[in-house]
């Protein structure tokens, strides 16, 4: 490592212990954590009270103090101590991908007039180094797709419910106490994890920056016994998958959505809180990445991998925005999906293309047919409460 790195540390949860321990077990990486900002002052912890602050100043104005690591939930606090950071010429390693997807740009345009680094490879998925893969390995123009299972927490309630046939709340209430999900777990199993995730991606697989709030989501809070049943008697199970795909007019559509998924595909098999993701080109198929994405240790070890990189001076290079034919993000793509429903009124918002099965009876509803991402999109914000499931088939 050519640059010894003297770190101050924004947060002291799961991850931030997670990588406390592993980085003294790493004796090879010339790192050491100075100074730790944390928010709650009741809070008993292992280490001396002197590595602790309150004040977030004693970190960003310390002028020994190289690189600032940033393991805070908090996204809106995130934001100013990664910017504050980067403008004083301190480079940053992050994890928290709901800041970084809103803030991507600003992000990437501070760090070329400050010359300085952000590096945030855990914020994707957890002990896979996608990010990272996608920036120097797939580097031109024949990806086709990423596509994958981003959230370890959602994947883990999924796989009880399918495996062990619990139902959802026991399912989520075993995910929260082995810590996989928070207590509030709307950003799990809503896919708002899963979609920041997946704008981090789209960055470094194509080169361009969609808003969170552009693509479509759906997410799992909704999901039955019944739907389970209909998946085993399918042969499928039922993941949460995140995908980017370059469409035929050079358009990229993306999209976060439970799937119907068949023994054949590389993601079927992937349980409990390990992500999974597909990488396809053109000329060399499709390669599989699979690792944990949840959990202290596979999440603090990605960060360590980000902070040793930082020592020999690596930074993203936004290769692929920089290209003169840019692709353009875009809704027009159309997917045949699955839509449980209970009256008449709910499936007339979906304006299918085509309606290729459909079952009724006192206590089930259900259609599959095909439908476009635009309309999916447009109506969003009218599926919120609403009793309704639906998934990609």
């Amino acid at each position: 490592m050519n640059q010894p790195l003297n770190i101050g540390l924004f947060g002291f949860g799961v991850v931030a212990i997670g990588l406390y321990d592993v980085l003294q077990q790493s004796p090879a990486t010339h790192a050491v954590i100075s100074k730790i900002c944390i928010k709650n002052r009741n809070k008993q912890r292992k280490l001396s009270p002197e590595i602790f602050t309150f004040d977030p100043d004693d970190i960003l104005n310390d002028p020994q103090i190289n690189l600032v690591v940033e393991l805070i939930d908090d996204a809106d606090a995130a934001y100013q101590i990664v910017k504050s950071a980067l403008k004083m010429g301190k480079s940053v390693v992050s994890g928290n991908k709901k800041m970084l997807a809103a803030h991507l740009p600003e992000f990437i345009s501070i760090q070329k007039e400050y010359g300085v680094g952000l590096l945030y490879d855990a914020s994707a998925c957890g002990s896979i180094p996608v990010i990272r893969n996608l920036e120097e390995y797939y580097d031109n123009d024949l990806l086709q797709s990423v596509t994958g299972i981003l959230n370890g927490s959602s994947n883990y309630i999924l796989s009880k419910m399918f495996n062990q046939r619990l139902d959802y709340a026991d399912a989520l209430c075993q995910a929260q106490d082995l810590g996989f999900a928070e207590r509030d777990p709307a950003l799990d199993v809503d896919g708002l994890d899963a979609l920041n995730k997946l704008v981090i991606i789209t960055v470094h697989a194509f080169g361009i920056y969609v808003s969170p709030g552009e693509m479509f989501n759906f997410g799992i809070s909704n999901i039955h016994d019944l739907d389970m049943q209909y998946a085993r008697e399918k042969g499928r199970k039922i993941k949460l998958v995140a995908q980017v795909k370059k469409n035929l007019d050079d358009g990229l559509s993306l999209y976060v959505m439970p799937r119907f998924v068949s023994p054949d595909k590389y993601i079927y098999n992937v349980e409990d809180e390990f992500n999974g993701v597909v990488i396809k080109g053109a000329f060399y198929d499709k390669q599989f990445m699979f690792g944990k994405g949840a959990g202290a240790y596979p999440t603090g070890s990605a960060v360590l991998s980000d902070i040793t990189a930082r020592g020999y001076h690596y930074r993203y290079e936004y290769k692929k925005m920089k290209l003169q034919k840019r692709l353009k993000f875009s809704n027009r793509g159309v997917v045949n999906i699955y839509l449980r429903y209970t009256d008449e009124n709910e499936l007339a918002l979906f304006r299918f293309e085509e309606i290729r099965e459909r079952y009724n009876s006192a206590h089930f509803k259900y259609v599959t047919g095909l439908i476009t991402l635009e309309n999916l999109q447009q109506i969003k914000n009218e599926l919120k409460g609403r009793n309704i499931f639906l998934a990609e088939i």
